[in-house]
């Protein structure tokens, strides 16, 4: 007999005088938790409402260039049927993901890592991978195209979460336990980087390092790392002049409005023009051709003009809660000496963290012009189906640890 349920009954007994509505009352206050709690409701519901309000927003940040472009069809719903099929394709291989123990999950690490590897190598290829605005970071398959390195970032905490595991003892060394996995992140960040594809750099050299911290790697060694990869950084920026650009037009995105600081000075525009309350849904000017990448990059903007202060807020406040939840769900695990599923589920908190503190600093000013889209969020097929990959994964380890301190679970 569950405990509660038990509790419930020596209740009852010890209170003859109660009325049986009292009694039934209690009871089903008691009882056992429905299927529903087994799992995380805050995790759940915050990651929906991300979701479902994502789907409005890239709506209509998206109709304007729906229907002025020969691409669309000239149909207004075009990147919103899209992005509902993508959503749907995401729960479903999220639903697939979630029947798997992450003791599978496990086994299967090198090899989806490997796999990721050998994917962002054939979309270098000429001839096979897809080029848009001379960055070459797609597979076309059919009607769709194949976005590796989104993917990517969900084998990056994976591996670095059974990595770390078996590498426990070795935490302490820079030999055994840093440097391996510092050459396979820098190989591919070379890959990332020849596409190139210098936001997904820093997100999956996040994941790794952020997990070999957790896991306990030694603290003057992850110092270390911090002074290098600021040092390495600084260099790739200023040996490209793209980059060095960017950084310049970040700088005083006013001094040139109309080129370097076109995208900051046109999001910062919809930000002010949204003030409290914004201009109402569907009414915003910024996405008319004036702000590009509206429905990807700059979403948070189009939020910013359409729902104001309060919206963005609200888009934070849930952001929040979800990567609070995955560190709490991982710290949970690591109690019950679960540490490769503590360590993934904090590996996709910090995926979630710095992929959207780096989009939403973005589209304030705060942070460089950077291809990055908002988790969960932003239009976009490859990001969509691996945000829900990460999210099953992660109520997956919720429900294996709710099961264990139910004495459900191995």
């Amino acid at each position: 007999m569950k405990i509660s349920a038990a509790l419930a009954g020596m209740f009852a007994s010890r209170t003859p005088r109660t009325s049986s509505a009292g009694a039934r009352t209690v009871a089903r206050m008691m009882r056992p938790s429905a299927p529903a709690r087994e799992l995380d409701l805050l995790l759940i519901w915050s990651a929906v409402g991300l979701l479902l309000l994502g789907l409005v927003m890239v709506y209509s940040a998206s109709i304007a260039i729906a229907e002025g472009s020969r691409f669309t069809g000239n149909q207004s719903h075009y990147f919103l049927m899209r992005h509902a099929v993508f959503l749907a394709v995401g729960i479903g291989v999220g639903l697939v993901a979630f029947q798997l123990p992450m003791t599978q999950w496990q086994r299967l690490a090198p090899a989806l890592f490997v796999g990721g590897v050998v994917l962002l190598i054939v979309v270098l290829i000429p001839g096979v991978g897809r080029e848009v605005n001379g960055a070459q970071r797609w597979l076309s398959l059919g009607p769709v195209n194949l976005q590796p390195s989104e993917l990517m970032k969900v084998f990056a905490a994976i591996y670095a979460a059974d990595y770390t595991v078996r590498k426990l003892d070795a935490m302490g060394s820079f030999k055994r336990g840093f440097l391996p996995m510092m050459m396979v992140i820098l190989f591919v960040g070379f890959l990332l980087l020849r596409e190139p594809d210098f936001g997904a750099f820093v997100v999956i050299t996040a994941i790794a390092f952020g997990v070999l911290f957790l896991g306990g790697v030694n603290i003057r060694v992850f110092a270390l790392l911090g002074v290098v990869a600021l040092i390495g950084f600084v260099i790739l920026i200023w040996t490209s002049p793209y980059r060095r650009e960017r950084i310049f037009g970040f700088m005083d995105p006013w001094q040139d409005a109309f080129g370097k600081g076109y995208q900051l000075s046109h999001a910062l525009i919809a930000f002010g023009r949204g003030e409290w309350f914004g201009v109402g849904l569907g009414a915003s000017v910024e996405k008319l051709f004036y702000l590009p990448e509206a429905h990807t990059d700059f979403l948070l903007s189009v939020i910013a003009e359409e729902l104001g202060f309060v919206g963005v807020v609200v888009v934070v406040g849930m952001f929040a809660i979800l990567i609070q939840r995955a560190f709490v769900i991982g710290r949970e695990a690591i109690k019950l000496e679960r540490y490769f599923s503590g360590l993934v589920a904090q590996g996709i908190g910090l995926w979630m963290g710095v992929q959207s503190f780096i989009n939403m600093g973005v589209n304030t000013g705060l942070l460089p012009t950077k291809g990055l889209t908002l988790p969960l969020m932003s239009f976009g097929g490859s990001g969509i189906v691996a945000n829900c990959l990460a999210l099953a994964i992660l109520l997956r380890i919720d429900w294996e640890v709710r099961q264990m301190k139910r004495g459900g679970g191995s």
